[in-house]
């Protein structure tokens, strides 16, 4: 007869990221647990960790044998505008605690509270995973996810998309315009200028640079860069993640030129192509703000909005932080951020976005 299972892992301890052996060990784990994202991949953490100069702190729960029975990838953000905060996983639409139980997940998140308070972070933000505790709040009416099934080819895709939408990719499919894959010097470059522009005229800051080249780095074949130009010039580009047959497009964009082009259009719909052909068959758009545009474009496009669910732990006397421009407490920041000269927003906005998380 099996021993029965015990109710709490022997062991809690922060993983060592550098130990190359550690991280395909924890990346194994990952990929074979059924909630698995590629927010929890330590190439996540370490890429944001080196890319806005935070510090990681990888939570792992070890069974007597030795085995992982659970992790929460975690990162101390500090931010002289936004206060400090140990989230899971910073920077990702999902993360929260992947554990084999409800003991496992118990004890990991009282020992993230517990390392929260070590670190001087008053505020712990978790997104997604089982609820951590009685402790924390739960918020699933601020985000939504939008993801769907491919479709078996071009033409399905396009039924598969809203009438109205449709009629805008076939005219997108009309224009000539060139489509590239890669993740090469120019390619960065080209994608991170129009990211730029395209977030400075949204008034928000852009993150850095070095985020997406870490991102790039560490995740290797798993990640590329789509970008769409006309007459040579690039005018829309995306950076994808791909993880267990799903692309995430994860942060896209278009000039000023893009719209009459029809060019983010054209650039979903290709990605939607060099997915199926990568072997992917799901299409996850990402998380939008309830009641915002950008949830409205993606439900245009066929994708029935599910509610994202996050929680947050705020030590007693301290004070929940909102840093997202949909806030209407920065609505004048944001209008004065969409009119700054193009250089000066890029100067100053990474200094910004690295705390955001």
């Amino acid at each position: 007869m099996n021993a029965p299972m015990l109710s709490r892992p022997v062991g809690l301890r922060v993983a060592d990221l550098e130990d190359a052996i550690e991280r395909a060990r924890i990346g194994a784990f990952v990929h074979d647990h059924a909630e698995g994202t590629p927010f929890h991949l330590p190439a996540w953490s370490v890429a944001v960790a080196r890319g806005c100069g935070q510090e990681n702190h990888y939570l792992l729960a070890e069974g007597g044998n030795g085995q992982l029975a659970g992790v929460m990838p975690l990162t101390e953000m500090h931010s002289p505008l936004f206060g400090r905060a140990l989230v899971s996983a910073a920077f990702g639409v999902g993360g929260g605690i992947l554990a084999d139980n409800s003991h496992v997940v118990a004890e990991l998140a009282e020992a993230a509270w517990t390392l929260a308070v070590k670190l001087s972070c008053p505020v712990m933000e978790v997104r997604g995973g089982p609820l951590p505790g009685p402790e924390w709040d739960a918020d699933s009416a601020r985000y939504l996810g939008f993801a769907r099934d491919l479709a078996e080819n071009d033409e399905a895709e396009l039924l598969a998309i809203p009438r109205k939408q449709r009629a805008d990719v076939r005219k997108s499919l009309e224009t000539a315009l060139e489509i590239s894959v890669g993740n090469g010097a120019s390619e960065r470059a080209e994608h991170y200028a129009i990211y730029a522009e395209c977030v400075r005229n949204l008034g928000t800051p852009v993150f850095p640079s070095s985020l997406f080249a870490e991102v790039l780095r560490e995740l290797g074949a798993s990640a590329d860069i789509l970008t769409v130009r006309h007459d040579g010039v690039a005018v829309s580009s995306v950076l994808s993640l791909y993880w267990k047959g799903t692309v995430y497009p994860y942060w896209g964009g278009g000039t000023a030129a893009a719209r009459a082009l029809r060019a983010n259009d054209r650039m979903y719909f290709e990605l939607m192509r060099h997915a199926r052909e990568r072997g992917c068959t799901r299409f996850d758009f990402g998380r939008s703000k309830t009641g915002t545009g950008p949830a409205a474009f993606k439900k245009n496009w066929g994708f029935e909005p599910q509610p994202l669910t996050y929680y947050e732990r705020v030590a007693e006397g301290a004070k929940a932080r909102d840093a997202s421009p949909a806030n209407p407490k920065y609505s004048l920041q944001v209008a004065l951020w969409s009119k700054l000269p193009l250089a000066v927003a890029n100067r100053v906005g990474p200094w910004i976005s690295r705390g955001l998380g």
